[in-house]
């Protein structure tokens, strides 16, 4: 379906959100004549998420520019289990007390994409331990069991991947789709929620919660998935070489970040700057027509935007700022990332991994090898080259794009 009559679908479809959507046409109609509550689910496994998580987190946010009303849904009870989806062997059982300490670290990055209060369009954070954890067992297989067959089971993705490889499927992983869609019935009856978004690889998980809800509520439910967002080289977006790319600036500072989107490839920019900017669409196709050279301004666009709505205009300026005097002067910028060297000398191969420009010793070698580092603007060619530190930083570099500080 191609013509949306709401706003909400239009909005989602024109910025390139939509993939898979049930019953689109009874979707759309809801949408058209009232508000409609929709939910993502977000596990707390670390203190914060990445950037891999942002498609989701700007699904949200483009609700609630429609008119309607966004629920993010932390899983303090979905956390302890682990959802098995992508993921080729267990994840580590957390502590409640962890797991409630990340969930209030990634309420911040929330805050910064969402307008949180009481009113009808206003977006609420819930925590679907608050009715997990209240579960007793017997009861759950008796009321929610009979729902669901093994054999259906056994043909979701996340189960068949995991047994394909002859990886370990845990009974615990093997309840996660179950405990999802209970969650969908939950949000229906607490919160009127009638709608799921979430990417590609939770479609399964999101038919499951719908069907109960029919056959638990007679509620008429919908769900909507984005594409698998990837870069042009196929990698899955949020992971680079040195590590995740971080939401919450204490793990990774707001110029690292803007870095990340000043190195868009190519022929990414233009659907980056519609899945993760508030630019006109009509901005969005004058840049798509620049060609050679030109297409960095579009990268500095996408870069000073994306970074503005997680880290603030000013910081998105400074880190645009710093770019240019590092990039255009050959000056150290002060948001550079910095390494701190308390005991006054480092081996510059520890220096390159521990800046993150490198994963790896052997990787760092490779690059002194290739000519691509420097010390205050002079190549490297020495892999065993120990840098002594005085009052003065260092500044290294990998190629044109990567520079950081060695500080003591």
């Amino acid at each position: 379906m191609s013509e949306y009559k709401s706003s909400l679908l239009r909005l989602l479809d024109q910025r390139g959100y939509i993939h898979q959507a049930t019953d689109a046409a009874a979707l759309d109609a809801l949408a058209s004549r009232e508000i409609v509550a929709g939910y993502i689910g977000f596990d707390a496994t670390a203190p914060s998420l990445h950037v891999g998580s942002l498609v989701q987190i700007m699904m949200l946010r483009r609700m609630q520019q429609a008119g309607h009303k966004p629920i993010v849904l932390m899983g303090g009870g979905t956390t302890k289990i682990g959802d098995p989806s992508g993921k080729d062997e267990s994840r580590q059982l957390l502590t409640h007390d962890a797991i409630q300490a990340n969930i209030a670290s990634i309420r911040r990055v929330f805050e910064h994409y969402l307008s949180f209060g009481d009113g009808p369009t206003d977006a609420v954070m819930v925590d679907n331990a608050d009715w997990l954890d209240q579960l007793a067992y017997i009861d759950l297989l008796r009321t929610v069991g009979p729902h669901f067959t093994i054999n259906r089971m056994l043909t979701f993705d996340s189960v068949k991947l995991r047994l394909e490889r002859e990886q370990p499927l845990t009974f615990l992983e093997f309840n996660y789709m179950i405990l999802q869609a209970y969650d969908f019935r939950e949000l229906s009856l607490r919160l009127g929620c009638r709608l799921q978004l979430g990417g590609s690889d939770q479609w399964g998980n999101i038919v499951n919660g719908i069907e109960l809800g029919r056959r638990m509520d007679g509620a008429e439910l919908y769900g909507v998935t984005t594409p698998l967002i990837t870069t042009a080289d196929g990698a899955k977006m949020g992971k680079t070489a040195s590590g995740a790319v971080w939401l919450n600036a204490d793990q990774l500072p707001a110029y690292d970040y803007w870095q990340f989107w000043r190195n868009t490839a190519d022929a990414d920019v233009v659907k980056f700057l519609k899945l993760f900017t508030d630019l006109p669409l009509e901005r969005i196709e004058a840049l798509a027509k620049l060609e050679g050279q030109a297409i960095n301004e579009a990268k500095i666009v996408l870069a000073n935007e994306a970074t503005a709505m997680l880290h603030g205009r000013e910081a998105a300026e400074a880190a645009a700022e710093t770019a240019r005097r590092t990039f255009e002067e050959g000056a150290a910028g002060g948001e550079l990332p910095t390494l701190n060297v308390p005991e006054g000398s480092i081996g510059i191969v520890h220096a390159l991994t521990g800046l993150g420009f490198a994963a790896s010793n052997g990787e760092a070698r490779r690059k002194i090898g290739e000519g691509a580092v420097k010390l205050n603007g002079e190549t490297v060619s020495d892999p065993q080259l120990t840098l002594e530190l005085g009052s003065e930083p260092l500044k290294i570099s990998l190629g044109k794009k990567k520079h950081g500080l060695l500080t003591r």
